[in-house]
């Protein structure tokens, strides 16, 4: 678009959890766009905006002596924040651990009044380890923050706007034409 993208997390089937091959794409995505967006808008396709790491994945890979997702984790998470874009998590669905991470890291978000936004990952005896800060140093309260990492509880988008995790939540119908609103008005701003 003028001076603006949108990435769409295209793995609809696995709740577009984090696989290496998508972790990849989106690094090498953010270079491409470097020169030319000054807003990019990250979505997920279907009912997911991102459910993660790819869970299976990494247990093949512990399984076969593999490491380093949760490194290449952190460098997509690095490179939103270090670009020098705006970039917009529109909020279309579900957004666990490292999901609920992407929307903290980017610059603003909008969710879906269907967006449901939650750290599952002491349910299966594991800190957050990254969604768990990121969701402490999101804004949100500390009692906020304890009550997403500590009870696997989820919130829906009326509730993330109202704690400060979005600047926004509007109806499913909206959500793409309103992040996209906001990514060209920024897009018009000289850097």
């Amino acid at each position: 678009h003028d001076g603006w993208a949108e990435i769409r997390i295209d793995r609809e089937a696995k709740r577009n959890a984090m696989d290496r091959a998508t972790r990849q794409a989106m690094l090498a995505a953010f270079e491409e766009l470097r020169p030319s967006a000054k807003a990019i808008v990250i979505t997920g396709t279907g009912m997911a905006f991102c459910a993660g790491m790819d869970l299976k994945e990494r247990e093949q890979d512990r399984l076969a002596g593999i490491d380093g997702a949760g490194d290449e984790w952190v460098s997509v998470n690095i490179a939103i924040r270090k670009h020098p874009a705006i970039f917009i998590a529109a909020v279309n669905g579900v957004a666990l651990g490292g999901g609920a991470t992407l929307i903290n890291v980017c610059d603003l978000a909008v969710a879906s009044t269907k967006a449901s936004i939650g750290c599952p990952e002491m349910g299966f005896a594991t800190y957050p380890a990254m969604a768990g800060p990121a969701i402490q140093l999101s804004g949100i309260t500390r009692k906020r923050a304890a009550w997403l990492v500590l009870t696997t509880n989820r919130i829906d988008g009326v509730t993330a706007e109202r704690w400060g995790m979005v600047n926004e939540c509007v109806e499913p119908d909206q959500l793409l034409p309103r992040a996209r609103e906001i990514a060209s008005h920024v897009a018009k701003f000289e850097k």
